[in-house]
């Protein structure tokens, strides 16, 4: 086991890159996939040794160019394969000779077109070498610390305007892992991820699978203390058996989740046609998640929303959910939604209500204000009322964890109110995620300082609804399998480093 994660560690950490493939010409895969770590070495990401290869340059972007990779001087720990695919066998025997760990393969017309005696050469000639292959057909890896990046998409577009702008951005780096069968949907994540500020450990597109899949990688992210949440995208699971053993070990210290495609009969099709995956029945798939503890995402909005939830948050246990509002309306719109998911909203406790009406009495919050779940303390609310009431809710034995639908929009409030909650969740070892509804700057602003201050937060009622489920669902499985206080005491500790 020490040396598979030793060589899939060459996939992020490789003393010596060879690009075979990389050109001159603009445009080209090959191209932009050297510049990626070309560009990186004057500014001391990338500290290994590049190695362009191709018959045809003497030199490109100032690395001499080899013709073959056979000519490399020493040894090479990862290789970047771009070249027609009835070459890639014999670039893996080179590879062979040079003591190669691991090799992404970019190149596509494999089983995904039907070549399935290609893939089976390549497979072959690896397993004979002892190399790790991601792909082919993929986008390979992505990991902003080594400056590692073959991602053949470029970060920037110059448009017919000559207007320069970002294209396929990739993120700071962060705890979330994102490994997906897809290059496509990988890119859009990256994407994502980058314009929500949300940071990646590590990026991996896994193509066809001909070799190390998801499970491989799935154990290696268990041991990377980088990653605290890991996002999977799949059409096929590579080994049923394998994925069940790694999968429910991985959930029980970190949580995975995710988006499952070729559900329908046409989808399944899809599938099979885009990486050569082979889809089995859906209901067995929910089955296999559900036993491991892995969250399975519906769309992609909410494969996002969850994955944000879980990197920012500690989950907790149980089902019934306390609603914090000033909008009467969108906190009915997520009671709907708890409702429809699974999760309570019931009154709350008795010593909670009478609490609430001191306060009323006492004139700390308006006498107006419902405060029996949703607590709706209405459009004249103040910074002061949130926080106090948030306070109170966090002190209900029989809330679990706390929606806050706090719109900007009310003339009483300021920034202060989010900081103030932000303070009080701290306390307390229940999860709250927040909601601001709108989409101008102060919604953007609102939104922004709650995720910096550590509360999740969504632009409607039903994300945060969401958001809530899958935080009390790990909690639960986390306790059924006695894992839940190991989880916390780990969480705390990151925290407390972090400060």
């Amino acid at each position: 086991m020490e040396d598979t994660i030793q060589k899939l560690d060459a996939f992020f950490n490789p003393r010596s890159v060879a690009v075979i493939g990389a050109t001159k010409s603009q445009g080209k895969a090959g191209a932009v996939i050297f510049e990626n770590f070309a560009n990186n070495e004057p500014q001391s990401v990338f500290k290994g040794k590049l190695y362009p290869i191709n018959p045809k340059e003497e030199e490109i972007s100032g690395f001499k160019c080899y013709k073959t990779l056979s000519e490399v001087p020493g040894d090479v720990d990862l290789i970047v394969v771009i070249v027609p695919s009835n070459a890639v066998a014999g670039v893996l025997e080179e590879a062979g000779g040079k003591h190669t760990k691991a090799a992404v393969i970019i190149s596509a017309g494999f089983k995904e077109v039907g070549n399935h005696e290609l893939e089976d050469q390549v497979i072959s000639v690896a397993k004979k070498h002892g190399i790790r292959v991601l792909g082919p057909n993929c986008l390979g890896v992505f990991y902003a610390k080594t400056g590692v990046d073959s991602i053949f998409l470029p970060a920037y577009k110059v448009l017919s305007t000559g207007e320069k702008i970002i294209s396929t951005p990739r993120p700071e780096l962060g705890n979330i892992a994102m490994i997906t069968q897809s290059g496509a949907f990988g890119s859009a994540a990256l994407d994502y991820l980058s314009g929500r500020e949300m940071g990646v450990s590590k990026f991996v597109s896994f193509g066809n699978k001909c070799d190390t899949s998801e499970s491989d990688m799935l154990e290696y992210l268990l041991q990377d203390e980088e990653t605290h949440v890991i996002l999977l995208y799949l059409e096929d699971i590579k080994s049923g058996k394998d994925f069940l053993q790694i999968a429910k070990k991985v959930s029980l210290k970190k949580p995975i989740v995710v988006i499952k495609s070729g559900r329908s009969e046409a989808g399944a099709r899809a599938a099979a046609s885009h990486t050569g995956a082979i889809a089995g029945a859906d209901k067995i798939y929910d089955a296999a998640f559900e036993k491991t503890g892995v969250i399975r995402a519906k769309n992609t909005n909410e494969f996002f929303n969850i994955g944000k939830a879980l990197a920012s948050i500690k989950p907790s246990v149980g089902s019934n959910v306390g609603i914090l509002t000033d909008a009467g309306g969108p906190g009915v719109m997520c009671v709907d939604e708890c409702e429809i998911v699974g999760l309570t909203v019931n009154e709350l406790s008795e010593s909670t209500l009478k609490k609430f009406e001191d306060l009323k009495e006492k004139g700390s919050i308006f006498k107006i204000a419902a405060t029996h779940n949703p607590v709706d303390l209405t459009g004249s609310v103040i910074d002061d009322q949130f926080v106090i009431s948030a306070d109170l809710m966090f002190q209900d034995p029989t809330i679990n964890g706390i929606i806050f639908l706090g719109l900007h929009h009310m003339p009483g409030l300021q920034e202060r109110y989010i900081i103030e909650v932000a303070k009080i969740a701290a306390k307390y070892d229940k999860p709250i995620v927040a909601c601001d509804i709108g989409e101008t700057a102060l919604a953007l602003k609102t939104r922004k300082l709650f995720d910096t201050l550590g509360l999740p937060s969504y632009s409607s009622p039903e994300d945060a609804a969401h958001a809530m489920k899958a935080l009390l669902r790990y909690g639960e499985f986390l306790q059924k399998n006695n894992a839940l206080d190991a989880y916390i005491t780990e969480y705390n500790k990151r925290k407390t480093t972090q400060k």
